[in-house]
């Protein structure tokens, strides 16, 4: 038998209905289109373990949740100038930062300084091979180097920058293994399949291994810069976050994870 319901009860139930469908929609419509008190932001890879605890600090004191995108520097560029919507860029070279300018792709009062990184030498804490110099890399004993790409990583190009200021570079190129970023440069050597990696100090300094900093003066300075899109979304969430960057807070945390910092 079909239940049917009272003319009020249905008047009711359509009503409920109505008002919780539009509840739902207008959620799920503001969660995609408003950014709210959220920003997306697109960073070097060497600065993963530094920008997330700067993420979790800003979030606890501004209530502005951050969600990264890390990647490699020049990769990073290329999905903004096709229009990816990153609030913030946080490079690892100044020079991607004035090239976006120039493409009118930035809010230019907002570029600054905020690091400068380096470069080291890592191994396993369990490798054989005992590294303390880039001319180490090339004695037989090791087979595989991995470096970042340095068509579009400036800490690859740092790297083979280096390597030929060593004079090394024609004896290793062979060996070389190259990376997306420099964080899977790290992860390559992590997992063995390359002897040793060169790779940012910041990289270096939370992980388990030994690592050796490499000379600043074999490369040309790794002067990392950021500043807001013009995509943005939300304009003074990324100004704060660029201002907490390079504010105590942030320059205490970028100092903690070997980051050389400006003024100083």
């Amino acid at each position: 038998m079909t239940q049917r319901y009272p003319p009020n009860k249905v008047l009711i139930n359509c009503w409920l209905f109505t008002i919780t469908t539009l509840i739902i929609v207008t959620g799920c419509s503001r969660s995609r289109t408003d950014p709210g008190k959220e920003i997306l932001v697109g960073a070097a890879a060497d600065l993963t373990p530094a920008f997330e605890a700067l993420g979790r600090q800003f979030e606890q004191e501004e209530g502005i949740r951050v969600t990264f995108s890390f990647g490699s520097t020049g990769t990073l560029a290329k999905q903004i100038e096709n229009g990816a919507p990153m609030d913030l860029f946080a490079a690892a070279n100044v020079e991607f930062v004035d090239q976006l300018d120039r493409e009118g792709l930035i809010i230019s009062n907002t570029k600054a300084l905020y690091a400068r990184g380096r470069i080291t030498i890592w191994t396993r804490s369990d490798s054989p091979i005992a590294i303390t110099r880039l001319e180490d890399l090339a004695q037989p004993s090791v087979a595989h180097i991995a470096i970042a790409n340095p068509e579009h990583a400036p800490y690859g190009k740092a790297a083979r920058e280096a390597l030929e200021s060593a004079g090394v570079w024609e004896a290793v190129e062979p060996k070389i293994v190259y990376g997306e970023n420099v964080r899977q440069t790290m992860q390559y050597a992590q997992t063995g399949n390359a002897d040793a990696a060169i790779t940012a100090l910041s990289l270096s300094v939370v992980s388990d291994g030994h690592w050796t900093l490499v000379p600043e003066e074999l490369h040309k300075p790794l002067d990392q810069a950021l500043a807001v899109t013009k995509a943005t979304r939300f304009e003074e969430g990324a100004r704060r976050f660029a201002l907490f960057i390079n504010g105590p807070r942030g320059r205490s945390t970028m100092r903690k994870y070997g980051f050389l910092l400006p003024g100083e």
